[in-house]
């Protein structure tokens, strides 16, 4: 008999990353299309579904060969319903979209959705680098920060799926406004965007004279730190003080085994996650930092397909839909 082959659907701010996983959590073919190409007038949904659409005519998958589909999205999923109920305003025309029930309705095919972060927490749980492991955080870092909580092997994901969001656990009470409207939050502090932004405002204010505002990304700045620019070291260490902070609060709650760190910045082993692992050790109480590990997470960009799948085989038990559904 083959090999199962899922439908994997990870939809990001920018773009969404269609693949075909196996049931063995391997990803075959992969397509990324854009989702904001006129600023979201056209609402992602819309763009997701035709993608799917042409991802599936092109590699002939169908409800009669397709067990399901597991879907990871941006935003506060409410994975009982599958809709989006919060994004912290970011994204025009998503709030409220459907995305269970308008897939299931489209395609016939039994529908599973879940926030990005703690998709990709479940990959790495799955195939990756917290295979075997039963309580695990996993902390993306890029234009936000999200997460994922793995507590005795199941992904926390509270009443409504909400659960782990990481980036707006409050470090300093009375900080900058972030964008979900409070004050203060990781986030805003310890992004990749919130170090470019600390870097650019040195440039501007002459600490940094080398270089323009423009030039300054992810890259360039651990380029410069390699050449032991200080001034850079220094805007590092503080915010990889930041993130520290918030991963301290996370060991004291939930006394996990391992912390993951996703996103580009967690290439980078020197400069970031190795001081990070020092600044945390160094932190949380003694016991809890009994066989503490932290590192960089395996999978990269297909995290998220990998775990929306494999919340899809964990929950769904009756897969396929009937061939003349119609939706809810």
């Amino acid at each position: 008999m083959s090999e199962k082959m899922y439908l994997g659907v990870d939809i990001g701010g920018t773009a969404v990353k269609i693949g075909k996983v196996t049931e063995e959590g391997t990803v075959l073919e992969t397509e990324s299309y854009a989702v904001n190409f006129d600023g979201y007038e056209t609402p992602i949904l819309q763009t997701v579904i035709k993608s799917c659409r042409k991802f599936m005519n092109r590699y002939g998958m169908d409800q009669d060969n397709c067990p399901g589909i597991g879907v990871s999205a941006t935003g506060a999923i409410n994975t009982k319903t599958g809709c989006v109920d919060g994004s912290a305003g970011h994204i025009r025309n998503w709030e409220h979209s459907r995305i269970k029930e308008s897939i299931e309705r489209e395609f016939g095919i039994r529908t599973s959705v879940i926030n990005d972060a703690n998709a990709a927490a479940l990959g790495e749980v799955w195939t990756g680098a917290a295979r075997n492991r039963e309580n695990v955080v996993v902390i993306t870092i890029g234009t936000g920060v999200g997460g994922g909580i793995i507590t005795d092997g199941k992904i926390l994901l509270g009443r409504d799926g909400f659960a782990g969001e990481i980036g707006h656990i409050p470090i300093q009470i009375s900080g900058e406004r972030c964008s979900c409207g409070n004050r203060g939050c990781l986030e805003r502090y310890g992004s990749a965007s919130a170090l470019v932004r600390d870097v650019r405002k040195a440039v501007r204010e002459g600490r940094i004279n080398h270089l323009s505002e423009d030039e300054i990304d992810g890259r360039k700045i651990f380029e410069l730190a390699d050449h032991g620019d200080n001034v850079i070291l220094e805007i590092i260490d503080r915010w990889i003080g930041c993130i520290a902070s918030g991963i301290v609060g996370l060991v004291h709650i939930f006394n996990p085994e391992l912390i993951l760190i996703g996103g580009g910045v967690s290439a980078q082993e020197k400069y970031f996650i190795s001081p990070l692992q020092k600044k945390v050790k160094e932190s949380v109480m003694p016991h809890f930092a009994r066989g503490l590990e932290l590192r960089s997470a395996d999978l990269g960009n297909e995290a998220g397909l990998v775990g929306a799948v494999y919340y899809f085989i964990q929950t769904t038990e009756c897969n396929i839909l009937p061939k003349n559904y119609k939706g809810i």
